[in-house]
């Protein structure tokens, strides 16, 4: 596999290909002859130039996947706060909210969706950006299996433990909680 393939990560030493030594650009750095990774990324060469290029974080857009934390429940929506964007995260105070509509939790049986069953205020959830919705929020759904609430906190206070797709267990107490879930990642 090449390196300009594999992500590297800050300290770890850089192999550059025979031929002229290369100049060195933001996200590199020179100890004790090595070339190192100063940043989490791809090795990018422009011409001569080495670099690690920062991703720059940007706005939702429609397809974004996001992160969010639940501020708000009422009995049609969920206000989300927005801080992270395709996996970039936002700027501090830079967020966005986020507006995940009653109908737009899930795909199936929609007309059976109780808010207050899928969401507590401060769940962090995964969504995807359906539109720019009006001037003060984005819409944002979690109607596929890959979205919904990836982190919670027990009433007992503990991170709970998705057990199916609508429950969560608390590992303090063993109480299930109703949340929609989101998929695991490598299930």
């Amino acid at each position: 596999m090449n390196q300009d393939d594999n992500i590297l990560l800050p300290g770890q030493p850089v192999t550059i290909p025979n031929g002229a030594a290369p100049d060195l650009g933001g996200g590199l750095y020179l100890k004790d002859g090595v070339i190192r990774a100063s940043l989490v990324g791809k090795l990018s060469r422009v011409g001569n130039t080495l670099t690690i290029p920062r991703p720059r974080p940007h706005p939702p857009a429609p397809e974004s996947v996001v992160l969010g934390s639940v501020i708000r429940l009422s009995p049609l929506q969920a206000v989300i706060s927005i801080t992270v964007v395709d996996g970039i995260p936002l700027p501090q105070g830079e967020d966005f909210t986020g507006v995940i509509r009653v109908n737009d939790v899930r795909a199936t049986e929609k007309d059976k969706v109780k808010l207050g069953e899928c969401f507590r205020g401060g769940d962090v959830v995964r969504g995807i950006v359906l539109s720019l919705g009006d001037s003060r929020s984005y819409y944002v759904s979690t109607a596929r299996n890959d979205l919904g609430v990836i982190f919670a906190t027990s009433e007992a206070g503990a991170t709970m433990d998705p057990v199916s797709w609508q429950e969560m267990r608390c590992p303090k107490t063993g109480k299930l909680e109703k949340r929609k879930c989101a998929k695991p990642d490598g299930l």
